[in-house]
């Protein structure tokens, strides 16, 4: 597991890019991704989804906002 520091780098980076991707405010960006269910899975160990990459999980919140 990585410890929090990395974890809240992780973190910052998926809501910049997220922000990007989706053309809205990095406050919104992190309100999307706080209530996600992919953030809970980043922050679930046995999930490893942490060691996946960025891009990766902001792909995963998206298919998530899709689905509704």
């Amino acid at each position: 597991m990585l410890s929090d520091l990395l974890i809240w780098n992780k973190i910052g980076r998926i809501v910049t890019l997220l922000s990007k991707r989706l053309d809205i405010s990095g406050e919104r960006a992190l309100d999307i991704f706080y209530t996600s269910k992919t953030n809970e899975r980043l922050h679930d160990p046995s999930t490893f989804l942490y060691g996946f990459s960025d891009l990766y999980i902001v792909d995963e919140i998206i298919m998530e906002l899709q689905r509704g």
